[in-house]
């Protein structure tokens, strides 16, 4: 055996290690950041409910500004959607499939582009005893094999998770002294 067939076998090997590693991974994910902010829960409401006020401060909207956004189905509550496509984040659907009024509002995440995933966010409101609000942002879905491959090499809890502490500061801005 020449020199040349030994590193094709040991890279052979390392891809095969490497896809078996992958295949190991969690079948889900989760994203989570929390930000207190010194709004009541009816303040935030608004900005938090209803996807007009979420475009106000969504992070994904300032990375592009050249985004094409539109808002469909119904004005606000379940049934409402913004569809969006970007050569910067992707193209996709956001709709509300469940309101908790003043508390939570669920969605769901459709990625068409750069690759396809269908998530589910949430937005959770608590209420604290000094008039305060803890806003939890949080997104979760089925981590299929390609995700797995790509979770080797990139930790999506750090990607998205920036991208919603960003989000939540603007929201904090917003909310407690203007525009962000």
């Amino acid at each position: 055996m020449n020199n040349l067939s030994i590193i094709f076998i040991g890279l052979g090997l390392a891809i095969l290690m490497l896809l078996a590693y992958a295949a190991t991974r969690p079948d889900e994910f989760r994203v989570e950041r929390r930000l207190r902010i010194g709004a009541t829960a009816e303040q935030l409401w608004p900005l938090v409910g209803e996807l007009r006020g979420f475009n106000r401060w969504n992070p994904y909207e300032r990375k592009d500004p050249l985004i094409k956004g539109r808002y469909d189905g119904a004005a606000s509550g379940i049934g409402s959607r913004y569809l969006w496509e970007s050569d910067k984040v992707g193209t996709g659907s956001l709709e509300v499939t469940g309101v908790q009024p003043g508390r939570a509002v669920q969605m769901k995440l459709d990625f068409v582009k750069p690759f396809e995933a269908h998530n589910q966010a949430e937005f959770a409101l608590q209420s604290t005893a000094d008039g305060a609000t803890e806003v939890r942002w949080s997104m979760h879905g089925t981590a299929n094999f390609m995700s797995k491959l790509m979770g080797v090499f990139i930790d999506m809890d750090k990607m998205v998770g920036r991208d919603f502490e960003d989000g939540l500061h603007n929201l904090r801005q917003l909310a407690e002294g203007g525009q962000p």
